[in-house]
Formats: C-alpha cells, sequence, structure tokens
C-alpha cells in the first residue's frame, strides 16, 4: 500500500530541489516513488502541476515508432507515423498514473498564493535514513496518509529547518 505525502514550501525552486533530492534517495534505493509533482499557485490562484513524466509526450513518441514500422509494412510510412503518434498522444494524455491530478489541484487550494508543494506517492521507504536526509530541508506538512508516528517524524525532520534559521545569529 503506498502512502501520500503533501508539503508547502515558499517557492518552486525549492519544492523542485526537495524533489530532486527524494528522486536521488531513490536511486540509493532507499525510497521508492510511485509519483513526485511539484505543484505552484500564482498570484491568481491558479494551480499547475509539474509532472514527472509528461504520458501525451511520452505516448506520442511511442505511438510514432510504432506508427512508422506499420507504416512500412503498408507502404505507407509518413502516414504510419503521423496515425500512430496521434493515437499514442491520446492514449497518453488518457492515462493518469501516480496521483489523481484533480485531487492534487484541489489540495493544492490551501496553499498561498506565489508558493508551490511537493506531492510524494511512497511505495515503500526506510523511514529513518530518508527521514536523515530530509532533515532540515524546510516546508510545511500539509497532508500524509502516514500513521501518527511516522507524520510526527516527518514534522519534526522538517522543522528541523526553521530551528536552525533561528538559532543562526544574524550578523549586524
Amino acid at each position: 500500500m503506498s502512502d501520500l505525502v503533501f508539503i508547502a514550501f515558499p517557492t518552486e525552486q525549492k519544492a523542485e530541489e526537495v524533489r530532486q533530492k527524494v528522486l536521488s534517495l531513490q536511486r540509493e534505493y532507499l525510497i521508492e516513488l510511485g509519483d513526485a509533482v511539484v505543484v505552484t499557485k500564482d498570484e491568481k490562484g491558479q494551480v499547475k502541476l509539474n509532472q514527472m513524466l509528461n504520458l501525451t509526450t511520452a505516448g506520442a513518441a511511442s505511438g510514432a515508432l510504432w506508427g512508422t514500422l506499420i507504416g512500412f509494412i503498408f507502404l505507407a510510412p509518413l502516414l504510419g507515423t503521423a496515425l500512430g503518434a496521434a493515437s499514442g498522444a491520446l492514449g497518453g494524455k488518457l492515462s493518469d498514473v501516480g496521483i489523481n491530478d484533480q485531487f492534487m489541484k484541489d489540495a493544492a487550494g490551501a496553499l498561498q498564493p506565489n508558493s508551490a508543494g511537493l506531492f510524494l506517492l511512497i511505495r515503500k521507504m526506510t523511514t529513518d535514513k530518508v527521514l536523515a536526509d530530509l532533515k532540515g530541508v524546510g516546508g510545511t506538512l500539509m497532508r500524509t496518509s502516514f500513521d501518527e508516528t511516522k507524520e510526527a517524524a516527518l514534522r519534526e525532520a522538517l522543522a528541523a529547518h526553521a530551528a536552525t534559521e533561528t538559532a543562526a545569529p544574524s550578523n549586524p
């Protein structure tokens, strides 16, 4: 069973930085993600999703390849490429893997204008090592499907950033 985590950040850059950090943890086999989406909310309240993988583009590329191959069989490679790309793009647009887009847009409505959030769909995680690596990255935990102990540990790891900022003396 997967767990869903939504963390708010003050900027899109910070949310993207944390997503890249989590993706590096995945390369180290410390976490297995189903999806990692950065969501932004502009000053007008418009919500934009920055998916890891554009399924429409991937579908179009795959469809074009298969369409070309089938087109060669019927001696119409250009027609096959065009039809394959169109059908692949449509298939990619209609398929939705990972976190439901409408759910993310609804949840992102709670963000402040000109801020961002990071949705993580976590399949498996080595909790102690991941939380140690995320310690001090900042952000505010908005939603989670973790049990209370995991959620509290994640809140503490994220809050460590705020504690280090207030403890650091400011230069005159």
